[in-house]
């Protein structure tokens, strides 16, 4: 992963997790081993502890740090598996750099691979949602062009008025078959990226 994006994705995680993260009776009853590990099992950075330092300290509470860093490593154990990665990437979620040296090769694989079917989800979804609104717009247009039609025929138009009608009805008539040819487009772009995403599903029996 280039570092740039792995910044990027630690300050997205960073910004997320910068709000308040525990209350006074959380503060007060904490087992900081606990907290440690679900820290670490969700891939939150080393930085969460700061966060609940800073609201448990509203309550005269201070972290344990070791029983957090003890809970923390055990919990990075269990996030940092392939299958979470690949689970992670999948659905768009960001990855804070945090696994062990010896975790991360295989979690940042599958984490890769991950963000890569996301990314093909992505743009199948992209392709449909151009496809409707393209399609919303074909369905107005007849309805647009019997109003200026409409209004052709009326009485007391000037001739300059007519002929913005007439000028009115051309582009929409334009518009249309533009649309048209864009979504044959569209559509046939919809089906490659189906395709490439049928092939590489059909590739990731090992993250599944």
């Amino acid at each position: 992963m280039q570092p740039k994006l792995l910044f990027t994705l630690s300050a997205s995680i960073l910004l997320i997790s910068g709000c308040a993260t525990m209350g006074k009776d959380e503060c007060l009853t904490s087992n900081w081993r606990s907290i440690g590990y679900e820290d670490g099992a969700r891939g939150y950075p080393p930085e969460r502890i700061g966060n609940h330092r800073k609201a448990c300290a509203k309550h005269s509470v201070s972290p344990d740090l070791q029983a957090y860093q003890a809970g923390r490593a055990e919990g990075l154990q269990a996030f940092c598996q392939p299958h979470k990665g690949f689970q992670l990437g999948s659905r768009g979620g960001n990855y804070a750099g945090v696994c062990p040296a010896e975790l991360a090769p295989d979690f940042v694989e599958a984490y890769r691979v991950g963000r890569v079917l996301y990314g093909m989800e992505s743009s199948v979804r992209s392709a449909a949602s151009q496809i409707s609104a393209k399609e919303r717009r074909l369905d107005q247009i007849p309805e647009n062009i019997l109003e200026r039609e409409a209004k052709l025929i009326q009485d007391g138009l000037t001739v300059e008025q007519r002929v913005l009608l007439l000028a009115e009805i051309k582009d929409l008539a334009e518009e249309a078959g533009r649309l048209e040819q864009e979504v044959k487009t569209l559509i046939a772009d919809k089906t490659r990226r189906e395709d490439q995403l049928a092939d590489y599903r059909a590739s990731l029996d090992t993250y599944y």
